[in-house]
């Protein structure tokens, strides 16, 4: 697969949605800009791809990581009895909120936490947004650090080693310097009761 990392001349976020869509569909791992911090995705139901994404983090793989999805009303295709208080709480938000749901259903299981659990992000941000309804199916979103190392909050922070080993880095918001934090995360059983694990 083809290793593109050199920033090219400006392209549409349309353009760039396509061609990490491609990279996704052929397996591979991208680098790309999210409602917080860049992130290492690739698509939420390719095992291997997932995998892969551990080995370049050097991550536990008992540790789950989250997906992103592009509106409240796809959660039904990827997680089990979602309580309607999910909804309350994803309107309600005012800055980027993950949600960990009981069981995620249909995505790759080395994705899974214990008992089947997923974490969810609906994102409202231009591309990972786009990339999401481009590939309609959940987007892995992992911070572009390895595992233990300082979270990159802009692109100039991330690490050689991190992009060299991905196959497509995004163009698109390569400048932006507006720095920005993890989301918050919130676990929500089946059942309504909720509970904050990072405000």
């Amino acid at each position: 697969m083809t290793n593109s990392h050199t920033e090219t001349a400006p392209s549409t976020i349309r353009a760039e949605i396509e061609r990490a869509r491609d990279v996704i569909r052929r397996g591979g791992v991208i680098l790309y800009p999210t409602d917080t911090v860049w992130g290492i995705g690739c698509d939420a139901t390719n095992s291997e791809a997932v995998k892969r994404i551990y080995e370049i983090k050097r991550r536990a793989d008992h540790k789950a990581m989250i997906v992103l999805v592009d509106s409240p009303e796809t959660l039904d295709r990827w997680v089990d009895d979602i309580p309607e208080v999910a909804f309350e709480l994803l309107e309600a938000a005012v800055d980027p909120t993950t949600i960990v749901f009981d069981h995620g259903r249909g995505m790759a299981p080395e994705l899974l936490g214990p008992g089947g659990s997923i974490g969810v992000r609906v994102t409202s941000e231009a591309f990972s947004r786009g990339l999401c309804r481009a590939m309609r199916r959940p987007l892995v979103s992992t911070s572009a650090n390895i595992s233990g190392m300082p979270t990159a909050a802009v692109f100039p922070e991330i690490s050689p080693e991190i992009i060299n080993a991905v196959d497509y880095v995004v163009d698109y918001r390569r400048n932006d310097l507006r720095r920005s934090k993890p989301s918050s995360v919130i676990a929500l059983s089946s059942s309504g009761v909720v509970k904050i694990l990072r405000p």
